[in-house]
């Protein structure tokens, strides 16, 4: 049944983990719409053959006119088509979520749009443009964002489809079943180039993805995988609780070029501005109430628009890095942030007199 409806629907192969359960979402919204029609055709051709015009005949009293069966009728279609949404709902809402939270164990692949191309970068520092390589059978986190316009990331074999807006982080998720390669097309219109942004994903094989990544994949001009030196901070007795990500390194020296270590620490410790150290993902309390997970985009918003979510008990000293900082290099200081989220910070490093253990960007 499900090869058949994918057929007569022309939809292309399911190679994700989440396509099939979003597919029969789709059969049963379309099933249920033309059964609906078809019902209506039904009747309404009856009652075009019943109630036809015919010659004149004596008005006849109807005995059995009343208001309470009418008002029957329509209580029951209120509560079929009530039930109906209902169901409706509830599944789509477990799959918007199930879409939407990627898993704990997910890779991360940072993801840069702009006219008319995708680029890709890895926090291990491998490189690729219009295609990114992924391993099967593990969950594939993109955290995306435009140098440009809107854009929208979609594979339709994977039935995922985020738009990437300029100047702030999106997140999608996907796992694949099976090697191969998959398209990758943009779904919002963003200039004269739009048609020719395309792109692919190749799945492979754990071994393979490994291997990719060690630097033993296929060498064309798309592909680079750069290794940068440590740089030189101000901050010595940072280093020692960051794992070796490439990317992360980058981040590092991007903060130091820009200034950010001189209000934000790497190692745990109090400073002007909330410590980087156990920030990623932590509970961030805001001056003018509520608080806000410290994930991809409250980050991204916080470089870009410090002023917007001000973080209870610091002072709002940080200017904006908007036009100071291109994506790749927002890109780098994410995952920077991103990686010493295990670091353990000190008492009021992330919250004013130590009281918990929120964080802030700023």
């Amino acid at each position: 049944m499900n090869g058949f409806l994918r057929q007569i629907l022309f939809l292309p192969p399911q190679q994700s983990t989440i396509a099939y359960d979003l597919d029969w979402l789709h059969y049963l919204v379309i099933l249920t719409t033309m059964a609906g029609a078809v019902l209506v055709t039904l009747f309404g051709g009856y009652y075009v053959v019943r109630y036809r015009r015919r010659l004149p005949e004596p008005d006849r009293p109807n005995v059995d006119a009343g208001a309470r069966p009418h008002f029957l009728y329509k209580l029951g279609a209120l509560v079929i088509l009530a039930t109906l949404f209902l169901v409706f709902w509830i599944i789509g809402v477990g799959q918007y979520m199930r879409i939407r939270v990627a898993p704990a164990d997910s890779m991360v692949v940072y993801v840069t749009a702009k006219k008319w191309m995708w680029k890709f970068a890895y926090p291990e520092g491998a490189r690729a443009i219009g295609t990114l390589y992924v391993p099967t059978g593990r969950p594939v986190e993109l955290v995306m964002t435009s140098r440009d316009v809107i854009h929208s990331f979609f594979v339709p074999s994977f039935r995922i489809k985020q738009d990437v807006l300029p100047g702030r982080y999106t997140t999608l998720w996907f796992q694949a079943i099976e090697p191969g390669s998959y398209q990758i097309l943009c779904a919002e219109y963003c200039g004269t180039g739009h048609s020719t942004m395309r792109g692919e994903v190749v799945a492979l094989d754990p071994s393979d993805y490994a291997r990719w990544l060690g630097g033993a994949a296929p060498a064309g001009p798309d592909i680079e995988a750069p290794r940068y030196e440590e740089p030189a901070l101000g901050n010595p007795g940072a280093a020692s609780p960051r794992s070796p990500l490439v990317l992360a390194r980058v981040g590092e020296r991007v903060a130091a070029e820009h200034g950010c270590l001189r209000c934000h620490t790497l190692d745990g410790s109090p400073h002007i501005g909330p410590t980087w150290a156990g920030l990623y993902r932590s509970i961030v309390p805001l001056e003018r109430g509520g608080d806000v997970v410290a994930d991809e985009a409250y980050l991204t918003e916080s470089i870009m628009d410090p002023a917007a979510k001000i973080h209870r008990g610091f002072q709002p000293v940080m200017p904006s890095y908007l036009g100071r900082l291109d994506a790749p290099e927002t890109a780098a200081i994410v995952e920077l942030i991103r990686d010493l989220r295990d670091v353990r910070p000190e008492p009021g490093a992330l919250t004013p007199g130590g009281q918990g253990s929120g964080g802030g960007g700023r």
